[in-house]
């Protein structure tokens, strides 16, 4: 029986932490293209892992991302979501949400890129619901790891982003061990 079956909250994954360099990755956008994190450099990236596309708390997450998307490109930032999806899947969702940021395939090696920043589910094969807002020097400057059940919202995003502009705010982590996630409808 694991702490969740128990009822109380699982413990978080240990994603990378603010001033870490980000790690490069090539994952693919589409079947015949692909796209590196390093090619986005200059601007900040926010890296949104996900565990899966057709999940009620997923398609609510990335419909949120895509609605203020907007507001994300206030910043200059470059949104991307990665799961262990193939890119035939992604397309599909993509379509079906309407989604106007890429969804990278991390899925051969299964995984491979969320590994890299810890967000990797060995128990079940699939990423954490991890956040990484990263730097246009490629450094993590906030990241966040929400229970995989918790839509995280966007405010924590917004406000990291927000101090890149202002830069006011030092780098942090957080980690949600309860359903007292930013969450948003």
């Amino acid at each position: 029986m694991t702490e969740s079956d128990l009822g109380r909250p699982e413990p978080a994954a240990e994603i990378l932490a603010p001033g870490t360099r980000a790690p490069d990755f090539a994952l693919n956008a589409t079947p015949n293209q692909t796209l590196t994190l390093s090619e986005l450099r200059g601007h900040p990236v926010v890296l949104v892992f996900y565990p899966a596309d057709w999940s009620p708390v997923c398609g609510d997450q990335v419909a949120l991302y895509n609605e203020i998307l907007p507001e994300f490109h206030e910043y200059g930032a470059e949104l991307v979501g990665i799961s262990v999806d193939g890119v035939w899947c992604h397309a599909a969702f993509a379509r079906d949400r309407n989604l106007h940021f890429p969804l990278l395939a991390d899925f051969e090696p299964k995984g491979a890129v969320a590994r890299k920043y810890g967000a990797y589910r060995e128990e079940d094969g699939t990423s954490e619901r991890a956040l990484f807002v990263i730097d246009k020097d490629g450094i993590i400057r906030w990241s966040f790891c929400s229970p995989v059940a918790v839509n995280p919202g966007a405010d924590g995003i917004l406000s990291a982003l927000e101090s890149f502009a202002t830069r006011s705010a030092p780098a942090t982590t957080e980690s949600v061990h309860s359903h007292s996630a930013e969450a948003r409808p």
